[in-house]
């Protein structure tokens, strides 16, 4: 199943997507709070799919978060999120810049910044990117098998 969600109706608009799995997006161009707004998708998501409550759903909620974040900082905006599911979970941000992403190769600690895409490495079995005619796609993907199989969350 493919879902939209529109930002500005938050209705859903469903077709079906090869293999079974589930597409589901929400635009935020022009949006505020998409960080936020994107968690809150991605958690519902997760619900749906029975893959929540486990810390590897913890660390999908803060790819997310970073992916976002990197594409307010960096990319001037997301312009939409998309989470698919199926053998894995794949989590796309576009926005509307080609250029590509550049992983920090010396971020300091304890300071901010320049951790993100090192999140994203770390905690994703793969990740890259996507160019395309008006932007690009920053995207994560995690095994099936790890969201189904990870430990309870603590909370």
């Amino acid at each position: 199943m493919v879902e939209t969600i529109g930002a500005e109706t938050g209705d859903p608009v469903s077709t079906g997507l090869p293999g079974g799995g589930q597409r589901r997006r929400l635009a935020l161009a022009g949006v505020g709070g998409s960080v936020s707004k994107g968690r809150d998708f991605t958690r519902r998501a997760l619900r749906d799919w029975g893959w929540d409550g486990t810390e590897t759903a913890e660390d999908v909620l803060l790819l997310v978060s970073e992916l976002l974040t990197n594409a307010s900082l960096h990319a001037g905006g997301c312009q939409e999120l998309v989470v698919t599911s199926g053998q894995s979970l794949r989590v796309e941000v576009f926005d509307g810049t080609r250029v590509l992403p550049l992983l920090n190769p010396a971020p300091r600690r304890g300071v901010p910044g320049g951790h993100g895409l090192h999140i994203v490495e770390r905690l994703s079995d793969r990740w890259g990117t996507d160019t395309h005619e008006h932007g690009k796609a920053v995207w994560a993907e995690i095994a099936a098998a790890r969201l189904l199989s990870g430990k309870p969350a603590e909370h």
